[in-house]
């Protein structure tokens, strides 16, 4: 893994446009940000009802779940729409789907979620953690899309889309290509699309302008997370992730859903009010 930055960002005043930059920017910006609960799960754990009200009085409008802390899908239907919020997506192992997706798909009708995703490969799920290595490690990573076209496709057939989200090994390169680059170039993009993850994408050393321009329309989320000059993640505007920059590129990197997320934040709800306040003000 590299710790350097992405080439194509530019670190100075990172997320900070200047008027008329912003006020071109805010054709490229979503009408409502979004959040991925595991940045508030300790809150989550302990009221799902109260933490959804505090994160909806922020102003976010959507929310991504990872996990459903003990309620039912009916219960986290009456949760969101008694808050005005709506949940596009939700994080689901790939064991999950292999082994539930029909039931993770009827789940998803009920909360209202428009798309599965695999959030992490961990274990036996990913390819290399048998030993493989060059050639080898790339075909598991062929065969892994093809099974995420299978999924996909299933996925389709329940009205749902389906999707993968990086973290930072994807990124490694074998035998002169990104792994990443094959699980892309392996997937159908009528399937699977990508929820690209900025932090990771950047803490590997690669571009996302470079990603956006190779693949355009594959990705559409993200996950709106900052990183300091040393490594750490940090909440958005904290860091030195040239937001602004990478926003004005949405069009063509196919981005719909952007949610806010920070891994390990000091004080969560502190964390999404300082994120969303820094987003908000990209308005302009």
């Amino acid at each position: 893994m590299q710790n350097s930055l992405g080439a194509g960002l530019l670190l100075a005043g990172a997320g900070r446009a200047a008027p008329a930059a912003a006020r071109t920017l805010a054709r490229t910006l979503p009408e409502a940000w979004g959040l991925q609960l595991y940045t508030v799960r300790s809150l989550m754990a302990r009221d799902v009802e109260r933490t959804l009200a505090s994160v909806a009085r922020i102003g976010y409008g959507e929310v991504e779940f990872a996990g459903y802390f003990g309620r039912s899908p009916a219960e986290i239907r009456t949760a969101l729409e008694a808050e005005g919020l709506t949940a596009p997506a939700a994080h689901l192992s790939l064991e999950e789907l292999r082994s539930s997706l029909d039931e993770a798909a009827a789940a998803a009708a009920e909360i209202g979620h428009r798309y599965l995703i695999v959030p992490y490969l961990g274990g036996p799920e990913r390819p290399g953690n048998d030993g493989a290595t060059g050639s080898a490690l790339v075909d598991g990573y062929r065969r892994l899309a093809d099974e995420f076209n299978g999924l996909g496709a299933r996925c389709r057939e329940a009205g749902l889309g389906f999707a993968y989200h990086n973290h930072d090994f994807e990124l490694e390169e074998v035998d002169g290509v990104r792994l990443f680059d094959v699980m892309i170039e392996n997937t159908d993009p009528e399937l699977v699309t990508y929820e690209v993850d900025f932090y990771w994408l950047v803490h590997a050393g690669a571009d996302p302008f470079d990603y956006f321009s190779r693949y355009p329309g594959r990705f559409e989320l993200c996950h709106v997370k900052d990183r300091t000059e040393d490594g750490e993640m940090a909440d958005v505007g904290a860091g030195v992730i040239d937001f602004a920059a990478i926003f004005e590129r949405a069009g063509e990197a196919g981005l719909i859903h952007y949610f806010v997320e920070h891994d390990q934040p000091g004080d969560p709800m502190g964390s999404v009010r300082a994120s969303y306040e820094h987003l908000d003000a990209l308005d302009g």
